[in-house]
C-alpha cells in the first residue's frame, strides 16, 4: 500500500499542477473576489475529485466511458461552462477598458477585489470539475492501477482521491495566495484588464476545443 501511495502521489502531482480549466478558475475567482473566495473555489474543485472517485468506485465512470452519448453530453454540458465563464471574464475586462485613461499616471492605484460568495465560488469550482468527464476516465483509468490486489475497492479509491484532493488543495491555495501577495500590481485596472482577456480567452478556447473535439 506504502509503495501504492508513493506512486500514485507522484502521478498525481503531475497532474495538478498541468495547465487546464481548475488553474484558469481559482485564477480569476482570486482576481475578481480575492482569497478568500478563490480558495473555496478550490475545496469545490477538490469535492468533484471525490464525486468522480465514489462515481468510479461504484462503476459509474465505466458505464459513462462505455456510453459515448453519455460522454458527450457531459463534454458539451462543460464546454458550455467553461464558455460562458470565459465570456463573463472577457466581459469584466471590458468594462474596465474605460479606466485605461486613469492608467498611465504614477497615481494609478490597485482596483480592490469585489468579496464574493464563498458558497457561490465553491459551487463554481465544483462544477468545473464535474462537468469535466475527462476526470472520470483519468480515475477510471489510473485509480485501479493502485489499487493493491485484496485492498477494499471503496477505502483505497477514497484514499488515493484524498491524495489528489490534498494536493489540489495546497496547488490552487498557493495560486490563490501568490495572486494575493501580488494583489498590488495584478489589481491595476490595466494589467486586470490584461489578465481577464487572457484567462477569458483560455476559458473560451477551452470549452471551444472541447465542443470541437465533440462535433467532429
Amino acid at each position: 500500500m506504502l509503495t501504492s501511495l508513493i506512486g500514485f502521489t507522484v502521478v498525481a502531482a503531475l497532474l495538478t499542477v498541468s495547465p487546464g480549466p481548475d488553474f484558469a478558475v481559482v485564477l480569476r475567482t482570486a482576481l475578481g473576489s480575492g482569497r478568500r473566495a478563490a480558495l473555496c473555489s478550490a475545496l469545490g474543485i477538490a469535492a468533484g475529485c471525490f464525486v468522480w472517485g465514489l462515481a468510479g468506485a461504484v462503476g459509474l465512470t465505466a458505464m459513462l466511458a462505455a456510453s459515448q452519448t453519455a460522454y458527450d453530453a457531459l463534454r458539451v454540458a462543460g464546454a458550455v461552462y467553461l464558455v460562458w465563464l470565459g465570456v463573463q471574464a472577457l466581459r469584466g475586462a471590458r468594462r474596465r477598458s474605460g479606466a485605461d485613461a486613469a492608467e498611465d499616471g504614477p497615481a494609478e492605484e490597485a482596483a480592490p477585489a469585489v468579496p464574493g460568495s464563498p458558497w457561490r465560488a465553491f459551487r463554481g469550482g465544483l462544477l468545473t470539475n464535474v462537468l469535466n468527464p475527462k476526470v472520470g476516465v483519468v480515475y477510471l483509468s489510473l485509480l485501479p492501477q493502485f489499487i493493491p490486489h485484496g485492498a477494499p475497492v471503496v477505502g483505497t479509491t477514497l484514499l488515493l482521491v484524498s491524495v489528489h484532493a490534498v494536493l489540489g488543495v495546497l496547488w490552487l491555495g498557493g495560486v490563490a495566495l501568490a495572486v494575493h501577495r501580488a494583489r498590488a500590481v495584478l489589481q491595476r485596472p490595466r494589467v486586470r484588464r490584461r489578465l481577464d482577456q487572457a484567462t477569458g480567452g483560455v476559458l473560451v478556447a477551452l470549452g471551444a476545443a472541447v465542443g470541437w473535439e465533440v462535433a467532429r
